[in-house]
């Protein structure tokens, strides 16, 4: 598979046949930070292992999702500005998307998933390694909707596309750098113009949700807006919660 576009757009492309989890092997990796740079990428479409949040297994048949991992070292050194990395992947894969599915309707759930119609077509997983970040985005290309694995997924194939991978991979790397150049230059979220911008893409905000809470605990509400850290605003009988972190379900539109 050739990706022309997407060595361009990367200080460093590899392409692997195969890979347990390519999150996993730019981590190792990443110790070398001459020979792996900022912006470093390796791709595949045969994951055998991959890893979604919560440490959920993330696999496919060969050939029919794209794993993507980048390497970022120039991060934004206010820690409330680095929260908002998951989001602004979330919203360059969903302008990447967006470019090969027009009609459709292509958003950002909180905190890591993208939506096409309202079905979820990519996940993100933003990992650290100390210094530096391995965001991992796993698309379903070529899947059949026989092969979806639950009926709120979607694919390109599922919606009578094929995928252009290299054109899908240099968009999002091209998108994503610059979002986290204005948020590094910037140092927050408001003043880079990523706070509005990720806000116009988030699928969550005016919705009905059922968030369940990592303690056990579940809210619901309606997602009114984000906080400056990137963290979800819900509110529940006129008080105000801010989600870190949880499984946010989106209730169905009347």
């Amino acid at each position: 598979m050739d990706f022309p576009q997407a060595t361009a757009a990367a200080s460093r492309f590899e392409f692997l046949a195969e890979s347990a989890s390519t999150n996993a092997a730019l981590r190792v990796l990443s110790a070398d930070a001459d020979a792996w740079p900022h912006l470093s990428v390796i791709v595949t479409d045969d994951q055998t292992a991959g890893r979604g949040r919560l440490d959920r297994s993330w696999d496919a048949p060969a050939g029919t999702a794209l794993a993507v991992s980048v390497l970022l070292r120039r991060l934004p050194s206010h820690p409330e500005a680095t929260g908002w990395i998951p989001l602004v992947a979330g919203l360059a894969m969903a302008d990447a998307v967006t470019v090969q599915l027009a009609g459709h309707e292509v958003g950002v759930k909180w905190p890591n998933d993208v939506l096409v119609d309202g079905r979820k077509i990519c996940g993100i997983l933003a990992e650290s390694t100390g210094s530096a970040i391995v965001l991992g985005a796993g698309v379903n290309t070529a899947m059949t909707a026989a092969q979806l694995p639950v009926p709120t997924a979607t694919s390109f194939a599922a919606l009578g596309a094929v995928a252009d991978h290299d054109r899908l991979v240099s968009d999002y790397l091209r998108r994503l750098s610059g979002l986290l150049e204005a948020l590094a230059t910037w140092g927050d979220a408001d003043r880079s113009g990523v706070h509005d911008a990720v806000s116009a893409r988030c699928a969550t905000l005016g919705r009905d949700v059922d968030v369940s809470l990592p303690g056990g605990g579940a809210l619901h509400g309606t997602a009114i807006r984000l906080a400056g850290d990137g963290r979800l605003v819900v509110e529940v009988d006129g008080a105000e919660h801010l989600i870190a972190a949880g499984d946010v379900v989106h209730a169905r539109l009347a």
